[in-house]
């Protein structure tokens, strides 16, 4: 711009140094000469001045352009910084429903698992068993624990007529029967030692209950079946420890 002034100053003087020299030899012209001089000279300055002029709103054209352009572009990162907020924002929400499935899935597996029959061990037996089922054994057992044998009887009577079927059935025969020892109910107490050994003869529990058999029989004063019963023991679970206690109660017996 300032290139530009200076430039049509220039151009001004130079001008004005030639109308001057054409002052100083008007005389060696004519009239009209002089004036076709006078509006070329004219003609010159305004052409210079149009081309200042133009110049000056080119230049200013410009600069408006270089400023539109500059907010276009900050308007333009404006825009890019939401769409990376917003992108990020989508992001945690994506990351949040994907965990929040995860832990519907979970539940849902948990609740179905509560359902679902599930391995166990009871005196060295493993099998199936519902949670139910379950949960109804180790309740009993747990009234057995306490002392209370009346509310065990009852508890293990209940087990037994509704899970007939079950893995739990000779361990909850042999504390039904040992509950019913502890109430005096010594008949009832060698029906179901007869029925674990009847229905599993090889349970880890059987050489016990054949023992506490011969128990019930000895308070029932029935010494004849007592010494049987110890003797059966001997010789069908001659390595178990029931078998060495019945050798030493069928020698106190004679």
């Amino acid at each position: 711009m300032q290139r530009l002034t200076s430039r049509w100053w220039l151009a001004v003087a130079c001008a004005m140094l030639a109308f001057a020299s054409s002052v100083s030899h008007a005389a060696l012209f004519e009239d009209d000469e002089a004036r076709r001089a006078i509006l070329e000279m004219r003609q010159r300055i305004d052409q210079m001045q149009q081309s200042n002029q133009r110049a000056g709103d080119d230049s200013a054209q410009v600069r408006r352009s270089l400023l539109d352009l500059q907010a276009q572009i900050e308007s333009l990162r404006g825009d890019l910084a939401d769409l990376r907020g917003q992108n990020e924002k989508l992001r945690r929400d994506v990351s949040d429903l994907q965990q929040h499935q995860k832990d519907i899935s979970k539940n849902v597996d948990d609740r179905l698992r509560q359902f679902e029959p599930e391995t166990v061990q009871v005196d060295g037996r493993e099998f199936k068993a519902e949670p139910a089922e379950k949960n109804d054994y180790e309740a009993a057992l747990a009234v057995f624990r306490t002392g209370k044998f009346p509310d065990a009887v009852t508890a293990f009577q209940a087990f037994v007529r509704k899970y007939p079927q079950s893995g739990y059935l000779p361990s909850a025969r042999f504390w039904l029967g040992n509950a019913q020892y502890a109430t005096r109910d010594y008949k009832s107490a060698i029906d179901n030692f007869k029925a674990l050994l009847a229905g599993a003869p090889d349970h880890p529990r059987a050489p016990e209950a054949a023992l506490s058999i011969a128990n019930c029989q000895v308070e029932l004063k029935d010494t004849k079946a007592a010494r049987k019963t110890l003797e059966d023991l001997m010789r069908v679970y001659p390595q178990s420890e029931a078998a060495s206690a019945a050798k030493e109660r069928l020698a106190r017996l004679k």
